[in-house]
């Protein structure tokens, strides 16, 4: 087998093994020919992108990483390790980035996903003054969401998650604070907030969302998304039209992406929940990852 390998984390236990969470990718991708390496996620986060990288085989030549999330500054380092062994990923540092933190697709998807702006970090909170300002840009009234650059906190909606309305300054600032707060050491980039917009639910009071896995800018899987569910039996994943996204894909211009996709109650158009890189997206549990594993290692 020439083409790219695989890289996936290995468990934190038993570091000879696949992580447990990703072991079923690894044996679907090597039936299909293709060849895998262990990462050690633990010492990648601890700062040791050597050591992470020490049971790559060297001459791998290229690969795709298929993971736990890594924050963009890590992901540079595993790659500059990569290099030392003679491996090159093939999602660069640039198009990482680009693809897993809002910033980076923000300008591409703008009209197709909620209309957002953000602050960056500094440490903590916005000030009352920031958010109030933020709010401006996106109406100055009406509802929103709060997150970084890269995650919500949508399990703990009413908290740390949803603002009810923008023009309520103090209520804005308590919601916001309290995702910072919670978020820690792991808040990535900076304060996101963004339009709320609703989306249609189908058999709870939750939206289903679609996830669209793209290699090359085709779309090679159609998931539910990890959060949602597995349909019922009889009910396939939801069919989302790709007609608008498949250009903001291409021109977005990142390999290995993906979509999470919703439709909105109001006037049933699909809309792009958040855009991801494709190494660190999760796979429902259950989906079979063959077609995208197929993709991967013969792109």
């Amino acid at each position: 087998m020439n083409g790219p390998a695989i890289l996936l984390p290995c468990d934190p236990l038993a570091p000879h093994r696949t992580d447990g969470h990703f072991a079923d990718e690894a044996s679907v991708a090597r039936d299909l020919g293709g060849v895998t390496a262990l990462v050690d996620h633990d010492a990648l986060l601890a700062g040791d992108a050597a050591g992470a990288v020490r049971r790559v085989p060297r001459g791998l030549r290229a690969a795709w990483y298929r993971g736990w999330m890594v924050p963009s500054a890590a992901y540079a380092e595993l790659a500059r390790a990569l290099e030392d062994r003679g491996c090159t990923l093939l999602t660069t540092p640039g198009s990482y980035t680009a693809a897993h933190e809002l910033p980076g697709w923000y300008e591409v998807f703008e009209g197709a996903t909620p209309p957002s702006c953000w602050l960056p970090g500094v440490g903590g909170a916005p000030s009352y003054a920031d958010l109030a300002a933020a709010a401006g840009r996106l109406g100055g009234s009406g509802p929103a969401v709060v997150k970084d650059y890269v995650k919500s906190r949508k399990h703990e909606w009413g908290e740390a998650c949803f603002i009810p309305e923008l023009a309520d300054t103090a209520a804005l600032h308590r919601v916001v604070a309290r995702f910072v707060e919670l978020q820690g050491e792991d808040l990535a980039g900076g304060v996101v907030l963004r339009a709320f917009e609703p989306y249609a639910a189908s058999g709870g009071a939750r939206s289903e969302e679609s996830r669209v896995w793209w290699v090359d800018g085709e779309p090679v899987l159609v998931t539910a998304h990890p959060d949602w569910p597995s349909p019922p039996a009889g009910r396939p994943v939801a069919d989302p039209d790709l007609t608008g996204v498949r250009p903001l894909v291409h021109a977005l211009g990142c390999r290995f992406v993906t979509t999470d996709l919703a439709r909105r109650s109001d006037d049933g158009r699909w809309r792009v929940v958040e855009v991801g890189d494709g190494q660190v997206s999760d796979l429902p549990r259950g989906a079979d990852p063959a077609s995208l594993l197929a993709a991967l290692i013969t792109c």
